[in-house]
């Protein structure tokens, strides 16, 4: 007797590749926290600004020595980006360029102490380091200083939470064409639009409801740069993964990985709109 015939294998479910539910509870616990310090004492939320930014500088670091033998110096980079952030808050732009020439500085004389068997590769990715992590996120201490500083991190914060979700939600239902496989095989064409379309609305929303003077049309421009520099953000921290060969920087944070893979669509996203709210609506 002929074998009777198979049931055909049930699709398969497109998967995130994380935990959700450990992700979004982590996620709304950083929210909060974040939240809370933004509005209730300014100082605090520069603390947590300079918390993240030496944990990213760690993270980076031990990657860097773990995946090339790249030993660019932790101390010099940690105290001197923790000194960048609140230099940007306290003395502004100038504040925040002395302190980066000066950690850059710091890690040339620190790295001196030792043999100089790869003394430029040392250096190099430790200047890399300073002005990725701390000089970056110091664009989010110049949006707090305005008059109406906690309401522009918090538009901040929102477009890129609202971009990387749009991507994320669009992508993962409508996602067919990829956008950059060499470098991030599941970000899609879908994804972006994705990102562009959610960021544009709720820079309207923002612009128009949170921030001093700003109207609803600047609200579009500003998602729209939000989108593009989220996106690059990520695939420009995705290279590095890949170069590296790891999947995520860290396991600090479960379902999300470390804080520099919160932080890869945050920090090339501060000067974007620190740049764009000060031609909009003034340095308050």
């Amino acid at each position: 007797m002929p074998d009777a015939p198979q049931p055909a294998p049930a699709p398969q479910k497109k998967s995130a590749g994380r935990d959700l539910g450990a992700a979004i509870g982590v996620g709304v616990g950083l929210g909060a926290v974040i939240v809370a310090s933004l509005f209730v004492v300014k100082a605090v939320f520069i603390g947590v600004i300079a918390v993240a930014v030496v944990v990213g500088l760690w993270e980076l670091t031990s990657r860097l020595q773990e995946r090339k033998g790249i030993n660019a110096p932790l101390v010099p980079l940690a105290v001197g980006g923790a000194a960048m952030v609140v230099a940007g808050y306290v003395r502004g732009p100038e504040g925040a360029w002395v302190a980066m020439a000066l950690t850059a500085l710091a890690v040339l004389v620190w790295r001196m102490t030792e043999p100089p068997e790869g003394y430029l590769k040392d250096v190099t990715a430790g200047v890399f380091a300073a002005f990725y992590v701390p000089f970056l996120a110091t664009f989010v201490a110049l949006m707090l200083t305005a008059d109406d500083g906690a309401f522009r991190v918090l538009t901040f914060l929102l477009l890129t939470v609202v971009s990387d979700t749009g991507a994320y939600a669009v992508g993962w239902r409508f996602g067919k064409h990829k956008l950059a496989p060499r470098i991030s095989p599941g970000k899609t064409r879908e994804g972006l639009l994705g990102a562009v379309s959610f960021a544009m609305v709720a820079g309207a929303l923002c612009m128009q409801f949170l921030i001093d003077d700003g109207t609803w049309w600047q609200g579009l421009l500003l998602g729209l740069a939000v989108a593009a520099s989220a996106t690059l953000g990520d695939l420009g921290e995705s290279m590095i993964k890949r170069d590296l060969g790891i999947k995520d920087m860290g396991t600090l944070l479960p379902g999300h990985g470390g804080i520099m893979d919160r932080l890869d669509s945050l920090l090339p996203t501060a000067p974007v709109v620190w740049l764009l709210l000060v031609l909009f609506v003034g340095s308050g």
